[in-house]
């Protein structure tokens, strides 16, 4: 397994100048290129109400992905932007067929490389009369196709008051209707999720069960919530599923109302984490995507075959 770490920022570019560093990244890059297994880039980004500075950014990271050899990029939830209000949110979005992703389809086709777009903001099937929308996560080919899209499941509705966290998703977005089949992609049978539906299991065993090998979790957690939970859960679920899980994050201050966590990840089906953004600074992370890892651990420990049926899980509520 080979990384490269997020290196974008000044400091990075700095260490950019010097040509012994220089001499070092094409000797990674180099070997990356030849690597066996396909390449997943995993993206840290900080996203604001401004819809043009976005896309720039993102697209400058899918740009450096695609030079380096990655297969397929993955761009964390609300990637197209983070509003400072209710209004500005809901001002801000489009219809799949907008600008935004109209933008994205012509970039994926244009490097020949699969995007995940973590969470879009989404206009609702009645926006004219109810004004909502939905979080949705969109899976594009390297012909610029959409192949799937899911629309978050789990609304992040949640007061911590001692941890200065209030957000009610729901005041403005439909929750999604149902999961989605797990794509297929050059790098495995990628089953989708948005954040909070990190909290539960049950949807990324259901994926695991339809043939997922890869689980990604694009996100925007908060401060609080991400130091407390963010890489245990994503490790959890790696685990119990026994798939590599890719979570794109959201970092640093979007606003004066909003900062997120970041440390975007990458974490192989034994729950050890692969490569890691830190929490300061927009970046990329590539990892190899070898799928024989996924066979192995669960050949090795058969935790599907083991499994009781759903009745047995259900036969408390009998007694």
């Amino acid at each position: 397994m080979f990384t490269i770490r997020c290196i974008l920022g000044p400091s990075a570019k700095r260490l950019a100048s010097d040509s012994a560093f220089r001499h070092k990244i094409k000797l990674q890059i180099s070997r990356m290129s030849s690597s066996p297994h396909p390449l997943a880039a995993v993206c840290q980004v900080t996203a604001t109400p401004d819809k043009e500075a976005n896309f720039s950014a993102c697209k400058q990271l899918v740009e450096e992905a695609k030079e380096r050899g990655a297969s397929m990029v993955f761009l964390p939830e609300a990637f197209d932007y983070i509003g400072s209000s209710r209004e500005e949110t809901l001002s801000l979005s489009e219809s799949l067929e907008g600008d935004t992703i109209s933008r994205y389809t012509q970039l994926a086709r244009k490097l020949a490389v699969w995007l995940s777009l973590g969470g879009f903001h989404e206009r609702g099937h009645n926006w004219e009369t109810d004004r909502r929308i939905y979080n949705s996560h969109i899976i594009i080919n390297d012909r610029g196709d959409i192949m799937s899209v899911y629309r978050k499941s789990h609304l992040f509705d949640v007061e911590l008051p001692e941890k200065g966290v209030s957000l009610k998703e729901s005041g403005f977005t439909i929750p999604g209707p149902s999961l989605v089949s797990p794509v297929q992609t050059p790098i495995g049978k990628v089953g989708l999720g948005i954040c909070y539906d990190l909290r539960f299991p049950e949807l990324s065993l259901a994926l695991q069960t339809h043939g997922a090998e890869i689980i990604t979790y694009p996100s925007a957690f908060t401060v609080a919530t991400g130091a407390a939970h963010w890489e245990v859960l994503l490790r959890a679920r790696a685990i119990e599923t026994q798939c590599f899980v890719l979570a794109a994050a959201q970092v640093g201050r979007h606003h004066e109302k909003r900062s997120s966590y970041g440390h975007a990840l990458a974490v192989d089906p034994w729950g050890e984490v692969l490569g890691d953004c830190g929490g300061e600074k927009p970046g990329v992370v590539l990892v190899e995507v070898d799928l024989e890892k996924v066979r192995r651990t669960r050949r090795n420990m058969p935790v599907q075959q083991h499994r009781r049926d759903a009745a047995f899980y259900h036969s408390l509520g009998q007694i």
